[in-house]
């Protein structure tokens, strides 16, 4: 198909501040052999948005193109034969005019070319919106909850900022696994939106003392895993409310990241502490297909729901104030961007 020969993009010239984020015209992406071509309806909002726009992740040139998660629909299919003959693009059943969800670096513009790997076909059961709102979280509270820690019935678990998108998904997943749900968040109506998703125990950060909480609740022996999104501000907190033999893991950075740290310091409880990223997760065709079979099973059985909280124009002043919002503390669930019909 021909394709314009321009497309409109969210970008930075430079990091630092939302100030920095810019609607401009950029050439249409350049189409690989081994690509799909996309043309994007929604925009996922996500925290490693912010981080490479405040430069704490690198950025390769400018302008740069922001995000990761769209969805939409495939208007040209990859074009090697190699690909197209490949078992594994087979079971994935592309057809143009899928509808698909994107995990790709430089997804927020109008039209993407991204390597089919990291396209998910989505079921008739599922809709565009649901796709983009859950993608990027629902693979990460899925492989997270099973390679990083392995959530099983009984257990005990944390997870901080209870109430955003991926701790909703996680409460409901940790909840469907049976496990007990304790949840930090700042205000009471974010608490009662974590207990209508399962949370057992939600402690208010601002007014409680999150530690003595927790291991009241833990009759002092603490919580099988953390899952904690914060980063600076908690962590050494964690180290005090993890049980023994318990497991860390580290999920981001909304405080900043954590500073180093000996790690001799684990042996006091045999604590094991992991930093992990889910493209490490999802890294191979088999593993990205497994964790996409499941969060769209997930969804389509109504063990997982996403709660949207805002859409926002496609446009500078749209998806600066949905960052704005997103780092504020003051929203939850998920933040979109709507780019067309």
């Amino acid at each position: 198909m021909s394709y314009p020969s321009t497309v409109q993009a969210i970008t930075i010239s430079k990091t630092g501040g939302p100030e920095v984020i810019e609607k401009r015209e950029i050439p249409f992406p350049k189409v690989a052999p081994n690509h799909l071509v996309v043309k994007v309806q929604y925009l996922g909002v996500n925290f490693i948005d912010t981080y490479y726009r405040e430069g704490l992740y690198p950025v390769s040139e400018f302008p740069f193109v922001i995000g990761k998660e769209a969805s939409g629909v495939v208007v040209a299919l990859p074009t090697d034969e190699s690909v197209l003959n490949d078992p594994d693009y087979k079971k994935r059943g592309y057809k143009e005019g899928s509808r698909v969800a994107v995990d790709y670096l430089g997804s927020h513009t109008e039209y993407v070319s991204v390597p089919w790997k990291t396209v998910y076909v989505i079921p008739e059961s599922v809709s565009t919106l649901t796709a983009v709102s859950a993608l990027v979280q629902g693979l990460t509270a899925i492989s997270f909850m099973e390679e990083s820690y392995n959530v099983q019935k009984g257990d005990i678990i944390l997870i901080h900022t209870v109430a955003g998108g991926l701790g909703l998904l996680m409460t409901q997943l940790a909840k469907s696994r049976g496990a007990t749900v304790i949840g930090t968040t700042s205000t009471p109506e974010k608490a009662a939106l974590a207990k209508a998703n399962g949370t057992d125990h939600v402690i208010l950060y601002k007014s409680e003392d999150t530690v003595a909480r927790v291991l009241e609740l833990t009759n002092g022996e603490g919580v099988h895993a953390i899952f904690d999104g914060v980063g600076k501000d908690t962590f050494e907190s964690d180290l005090i409310m993890i049980k023994r033999k318990g497991t860390l893991v580290s999920v981001g950075n909304a405080s900043g990241p954590v500073p180093p740290f000996a790690p001799i310091r684990l042996v006091q409880k045999n604590v094991k502490l992991l930093r992990p990223t889910m493209n490490n997760y999802t890294y191979t065709p088999a593993e990205a297909l497994y964790y996409g079979n499941a969060l769209f099973s997930l969804l389509a059985n109504g063990t997982l729901k996403t709660q949207v909280f805002k859409e926002y124009p496609f446009t500078t002043e749209g998806v600066k104030q949905a960052q704005i919002d997103l780092t504020s503390g003051k929203t939850t669930g998920k933040l979109v961007v709507k780019v067309s019909d």
